[in-house]
């Protein structure tokens, strides 16, 4: 396993204009040309232009800032300054320059921007430090501790608008946003676009997917050099020429528009948010905050993803006792929509007939499955629905589905059914019939839905009253943002988890809405289906460090046949598959794979009943963007362990300490393995299964074969010493 990169205070990482060597007076006599001749001597006046032009630069770079905050542990410094009337903030690490002077500010729909012509007016520090307890994630205690710099700006002109940047500086990472006061001729605010910048100090290497394209978040990412970027989506994650980590995202997106990421030039980045149907991109009503602009900074890959930065920088839980939400896994009535031997529609190949979802429910309750997911149970499906959602009916079943009599068939075999509410992006629609087809699921004991937006970016329908011209939103404009708030806050009231695909992104509001328990958000398991390319071995490890540092992401893993359309291969392997559940976290995982495949691969389908969801623990062990990553997981409700590895197109040997296990206790390590001619293309089926008791003292040995992986249970044989 490769050692930890540890901090490297070296020149390398000095800024260049504190290392330029700069002209002083009486040296021109040592000076010598090429054939040790001396030179001819400068004339005075010319000699103190050139010292004065080149001071001037040096003495503004050298200036003191107007104020700035450390980390807790002094790691990042970010420091403020006004330059001619604008507002200006750069972000230091062990004094090196991360993020070179970076403006802020917004360009307003309806007035004047609002940038120039500012004054700091008052400037304050304080100090947080506070452990909180998650009701689920990927760990139980989380602790926020950070410095807070709140500034107060206000401009010279006669208008005197008011507002103020407050910036939250932790040892991994920082967090700012605007805040904007209620103030005297000034109620609502009409952005056309912020002008917050992100000037990146040094050549970088980029992960990014495009924002502001017709497929929402469903793209392979590209990995390139920072400078050949356009316009990404968050997270962005970057990697520098020397080694630093980090990624771009935003928390707490609320009623306001998500940001995208243009680079203007260079290594200049500029907020971009997600266009309206009204030509602005937000207004709200004063006073009001934004979300926080985030960047998350790490030494190594794997720091990025055990930050808590996002879930830290949103509000505490505002619904009380959520116990009714259980972490768990489910079973669905989908791949084989998928796979197209089943449909949506109803007729000769309806998947949700209540024959096939009570086959669904015996196999559930055999393998100890809480859930089952139906898809296609409601009016609707039949005809093109694609982004054209305004015949679902959400509060009755078809004509072959007996909702009611299934709900309660699955009650007595102890399984629940996941509701499933498609709004081919007719959202007014939907959003008419809310409250009604929720109160329908809570009749019914369905504690959990998941919801759909299926069509082009950008064209999301919008119809506030009956006759009203429809307009057309993008998946994350404001009104959207509004929308998935609204939907989480009525299923809240009627204790129903919320589970979107082809959502807005997560930007950590699981915390304060922690029934918002995962969503989709990029490419997932449907790809390996029918998608062209399918998803290549690469782009789970990406996920992991891009992704999945916004959220949960219900990606459903575990298709054992490793099959799609047509019998067309996965590229994968069966270990693989396995690994999936440990690696791509959410708190609900799907078996996506048919009954019929899981009791035809009985050995590895027992790690899926076995593998835990909800977690008191998780660690990277080790990992590089793309290429591996190998994460461990301590259960929440039981002393074990979990380990997922795998890797890119490319097999690699890894050492794996077990240092992370308790020392002094043995466990029996239950190893789920690439057999030893695996490979995804032509030998995805060669698998191992093996036992052996092993302590903390031990050295295990990871054979991850090209696009494979590992999954180990480690169960505790003895008590804690």
């Amino acid at each position: 396993m490769p050692a930890c990169r540890t901090e490297d205070h070296s020149p390398r990482h000095t800024p260049a204009w504190r290392s330029r060597p700069v002209p002083t007076e009486g040296r021109s006599d040592r000076i010598r040309t090429a054939d040790n001749r001396r030179p001819a001597v400068w004339p005075i006046g010319f000699a103190i232009g050139l010292l004065l032009l080149l001071a001037g630069p040096i003495m503004a770079l050298a200036a003191e800032p107007d104020a700035r905050v450390q980390s807790p542990g002094g790691v990042l410094e970010v420091q403020f300054r006004i330059d001619e009337g604008r507002a200006e903030y750069r972000v230091l690490r062990f004094d090196a320059e991360v993020l070179s002077w970076s403006r802020l500010g917004f360009l307003l729909h309806d007035g004047e921007k609002l940038e120039r012509n500012l004054r700091l007016v008052d400037h304050r520090e304080d100090h947080h430090d506070q452990t909180w307890e998650q009701p689920w994630g990927e760990r139980r205690f989380i602790r926020d501790h950070h410095h807070r710099l709140r500034l107060e700006l206000i401009e010279t002109v006669p208008a005197q608008r008011r507002f103020a940047v407050e910036f939250r500086v932790f040892d991994d990472g920082i967090g700012f946003r605007y805040d904007i006061p209620a103030q005297t001729g000034l109620d609502e605010l009409t952005i056309a676009d912020e002008l917050t910048e992100f000037v990146l100090a040094e050549p970088a290497t980029a992960w990014w997917i495009p924002a502001g394209e017709w497929n929402r978040y469903e793209y392979l990412y590209q990995r390139s050099p920072l400078e050949t970027v356009t316009q990404a989506h968050t997270p962005m994650t970057v990697r520098s020429e020397h080694g630093l980590h980090l990624a771009f995202h935003e928390a707490a997106l609320v009623d306001y528009a998500a940001m995208w990421l243009r680079r203007v030039e260079g290594r200049r980045f500029k907020a971009e948010l997600a266009p309206s149907s009204e030509g602005w991109k937000v207004k709200r009503r004063l006073p009001f905050s934004t979300p926080w602009r985030t960047v998350q900074i790490a030494d190594r890959a794997g720091g990025l993803v055990e930050s808590n930065l996002i879930l830290n920088l949103n509000e505490p839980n505002a619904l009380g006792d959520v116990s009714w939400f259980q972490p768990h896994k489910y079973l669905g009535i989908w791949w084989s929509l998928h796979l197209d031997t089943e449909t949506w529609a109803t007729g000769a190949k309806h998947g949700a007939t209540t024959a096939n979802a009570r086959r669904y429910i015996d196999f559930a309750a055999e393998h100890g499955f809480r859930g089952l997911l139906i898809e296609g149970w409601n009016p609707g499906w039949d005809g093109q629905w694609f982004g054209n959602g305004w015949d679902f009916d959400f509060t009755r079943g078809t004509v072959d589905f007996d909702l009611h009599a299934v709900a309660e068939y699955a009650r007595r075999k102890g399984v629940r059914l996941i509701g499933h509410h498609e709004t081919g992006c007719a959202v007014s629609h939907y959003e008419s019939q809310l409250a009604e087809a929720f109160d329908l699921y809570a009749r019914l004991g369905v504690d959990s839905v998941k919801t759909g937006y299926v069509c082009d970016a950008g064209q999301i329908e919008r119809r506030d009253t009956e006759g009203e011209p429809v307009r057309r939103e993008w998946h994350d404009g404001q009104w959207m943002t509004r929308h998935h708030l609204h939907v989480v806050q009525q299923a809240a009231q009627r204790r129903i988890a919320v589970n979107p695909h082809e959502p807005i992104k997560d930007t950590g509001l699981r915390r304060t809405y922690p029934n918002w328990v995962s969503r989709e958000g990029a490419r997932g398991m449907e790809y390996n289906a029918w998608g062209n390319p399918k998803n290549p071995p690469e782009h789970e490890v990406n996920l992991v460090f891009t992704r999945l540092l916004s959220g949960p992401m219900d990606y459903t893993p575990g298709v054992l046949s490793l099959k799609g359309r047509g019998d067309s291969p996965i590229p994968s392997t069966l270990a693989r598959q396995l690994a999936l559940y440990v690696v791509l976290y959410s708190p609900i995982q799907m078996a996506a794979d048919l009954p019929e495949n899981y009791r035809s691969q009985r050995e590895a389908f027992q790690f899926i009943k076995d593998v835990a969801v909800d977690w008191h623990d998780s660690r990277v062990l080790a990992g590089e963007i793309g290429d591996y990553v190998v994460i461990a997981r301590r259960d929440r409700h039981s002393e074990d362990w979990f380990v997922g590895a795998i890797t890119d197109e490319h097999g690699r040997l890894l050492d794996l300490p077990l240092g992370f296990l308790d020392p002094g206790r043995r466990y029996r390590a239950e190893i789920y393995r690439d057999g030893d001619r695996s490979h995804y293309l032509d030998a995805p089926f060669a698998f191992a299964r093996e036992q052996r008791v092993v302590s903390s003292a031990d050295v295990l040995s990871l054979r991850l074969a090209a696009g494979g992986g590992q999954a180990i249970r480690f169960v505790a044989l003895e008590s804690k010493p």
